[in-house]
């Protein structure tokens, strides 16, 4: 199909943020002929990934402001895009996380990652846990691994093997930050596979993550290797602009929901709001509800789609001056437990991470209200989340004043939940999916929620695709032949 006599193909993507961006984008790598279509409900692309550029000096990211690296797939696509330059790593300086304790913040002890503990003189030094506390995460080292092949709930393996404290008090507040979840849902296996495999592996995680730094230490001396996480230096929707202008040459379609996907006897139809159109292919790179209505003539499958629930959150981006703040953090951000009873999840000081984000005497916090276990805060008006952000940030911070900048943004139904079993639907419905050739779904509900996982799961899709209609193609060849 990279041959320039090749039969012209037509596929359509369906849906505008950075899976079906990627998808796309990997289709006109993979084949330069292809003529692509991407349908996208909004008014501009990227989905959740928005950056706002103000003329006084400030960059403000309205979802994501950073990528994992250790999953390469995104920073394997900026290099494509000839953007490695442009990336910026986190600033090394204040590379650290703070935990609400009592209402003080203390730092995560160091070495611990997620849930999981590298440096014991870290734990016991930490005011974050108790004597009891530290005592029980040091006998993680003897619990028997588990041998049941079932799936286990996140809260449920961290209980098991390190105790009620420590997931209580670190291993919460961190996943819930990251998922926007209730960890005593999430599944595992799903979110945190990795551990599980540890556990499988080592019979300890503590010997495990021991095991793992020896082997990042035997790497640190192959090269040049980048911080865990990194940004563009315009922010992430530096990404998106760069992929459509890659895809300036493609059909884009903005304001044009998908209202239906058919199988026909030429190919599948794509229903929108303004044409009707048959494609050899389709990509379904949608949130699993809206892909479920678009997808529902396939009953069984859209059923399964409907299956995914979703959570969300809003964002509270404030911009203030150094001086407001009387106790400031010399970090990344926070993260408050669920035990603390408080109306945030967790607080995030951007000019911290990167450079460019604000003028020199000014910092940008991000504050995340809402999601699953507390969703009726993030429904509040503007006015009650300013009061309520405020009045947190006055109590753990010494924010004192006004805001200069107070925006928020909500991303409500946008964060999909791996609760137990979900390994298990996703398996299921990529069965079903097979059995629709040309067909493929993409996105964060099915096998990872960040960047990196998202530009995989489009990507993947799209040489899924190209196989299919180059097999296609050569079925068709050897029977007119």
């Amino acid at each position: 199909m990279n041959d320039s006599s090749s039969a012209r193909t037509c596929v359509a993507v369906i849906g505008g943020g950075i899976t079906g961006l990627a998808a796309a984008h990997r289709l006109q790598e993979l084949d330069p002929v292809c003529e692509i279509h991407l349908f996208e409900a909004s008014d501009r692309l990227g989905g959740v990934l928005q950056t706002t550029q103000t003329e006084d000096g400030y960059l403000l990211e309205n979802s994501a402001d950073n990528f994992i690296t250790n999953v390469p797939d995104a920073l394997e696509l900026c290099r494509r895009l000839g953007m490695e330059d442009e990336l910026l790593p986190t600033n090394e300086a204040l590379r650290k996380a703070y935990v609400v304790r009592r209402g003080e913040l203390f730092p995560v002890p160091e070495g611990f990652v997620l849930m999981a503990p590298s440096k014991i003189w870290s734990i016991l030094t930490t005011p974050i846990l108790s004597w009891g506390g530290k005592l029980r995460l040091a006998r993680e080292y003897f619990v028997p691994k588990r041998n049941e092949p079932t799936d286990e709930s996140l809260a449920s393996f961290v209980t098991r093997r390190m105790g009620q404290e420590v997931y209580d008090r670190l291993v919460q507040p961190l996943i819930g930050g990251i998922y926007t979840a209730d960890p005593l849902k999430l599944s595992v296996q799903a979110t945190l596979r990795q551990f599980v495999e540890m556990e499988r592996k080592y019979g300890s995680l503590i010997k495990g993550m021991r095991n793992r730094d020896k082997a990042e230490q035997q790497q640190s001396h192959s090269g040049a290797r980048y911080s865990m996480f990194v940004a563009p230096r315009l922010g992430m929707e530096q990404i998106v602009q760069r992929l459509a202008e890659r895809l300036s040459h493609q059909s884009i379609h903005l304001n044009s929901p998908v209202q239906s996907i058919r199988n026909n006897a030429e190919g599948w139809q794509v229903e929108s709001n303004d044409m009707s159109q048959t494609f050899d292919a389709v990509i379904v790179a949608l949130p699993a509800p809206q892909a479920a209505e678009a997808l529902h003539e396939f009953e069984s499958l859209a059923d399964g789609l409907r299956t995914i629930p979703y959570a969300g959150c809003s964002v509270a981006i404030l911009a203030v001056d150094q001086k407001q703040i009387k106790r400031p953090v010399a970090g990344f951000g926070f993260v408050v437990p669920e035990i603390e009873n408080r109306r945030i999840l967790a607080g995030s000081f951007s000019n911290a991470k990167f450079p460019g984000r604000a003028p020199s005497d000014k910092v940008v916090i991000r504050v995340f209200v809402g999601g699953a276990c507390h969703p009726e805060l993030a429904d509040l008006s503007d006015d009650q989340l300013k009061e309520i952000v405020l009045d947190e940030l006055g109590d753990l911070i010494g924010l004192e004043g006004e805001p200069e900048k107070f925006l928020v943004t909500r991303w409500m139904g946008k964060m999909p939940q791996y609760h137990l079993g979900h390994l298990d639907r996703v398996a299921k419905l990529e069965a079903e999916a097979s059995e629709l050739p040309g067909l493929e779904l993409a996105g964060n509900a099915y096998r990872g929620v960040g960047v990196p996982q998202c530009v995989q799961s489009g990507e993947k899709a799209a040489a899924r695709v190209v196989t299919y209609l180059r097999q296609t193609m050569a079925e068709t060849s050897q029977k007119d032949g």
